[in-house]
């Protein structure tokens, strides 16, 4: 396991956080829920090494609830994701939330393995909504990971309160 840092996003960062999304996502906003984001306008947390950037979360913070928006790291399986978890829910945590809560989509097994892995759990299968999202960002592909087809949205939740 390599070291690294993990520290908050500043006033500094947009600049390569919308690079960085830009490269991992193929565009600098992100769809969910109906809703758009832009991750560079988001607080977050980035995993350094060598200071350079190996990880990257952001959230939005809404009432009593903490959305994660995204998450990536360079090298998985090497703790950053997790990392970068603890980092929020310390955050959410300190801001008096209830939850912290994600959405993705149903073909992306990886991300359903490792959020559950965390104690995240499955609360709802929003059907069809990568359809409606599509009418918002065409680029959204029609078949993902694994060769299944890109259709819903899965959210998972991990209460802070319990």
């Amino acid at each position: 396991m390599s070291d690294f840092l993990i520290r908050p996003l500043t006033t500094d960062d947009p600049e390569w956080v919308s690079q960085f999304i830009s490269r991992r996502w193929g565009t600098k906003r992100v769809i969910a829920h109906g809703t758009i984001y832009y991750p560079h306008k988001l607080p977050g947390f980035v995993a350094l090494e060598d200071n350079q950037a190996i990880g990257l979360l952001t959230y939005q913070l809404d009432q009593s609830s903490c959305e994660i928006v995204t998450l990536d790291s360079t090298r998985p399986d090497q703790g950053i994701g997790t990392a970068l978890i603890n980092a929020v829910l310390e955050a959410a945590r300190r801001s008096g939330c209830e939850r912290v809560w994600l959405i993705t989509t149903n073909d992306n097994l990886n991300a359903l393995r490792f959020y559950q892995k965390r104690g995240f759990e499955l609360v709802a299968v929003h059907r069809h909504a990568v359809d409606e999202a599509r009418r918002i960002k065409p680029e959204i592909p029609l078949v993902g990971a694994n060769g299944i087809p890109v259709r819903d949205e899965i959210e998972l939740e991990l209460p802070l309160n319990e």
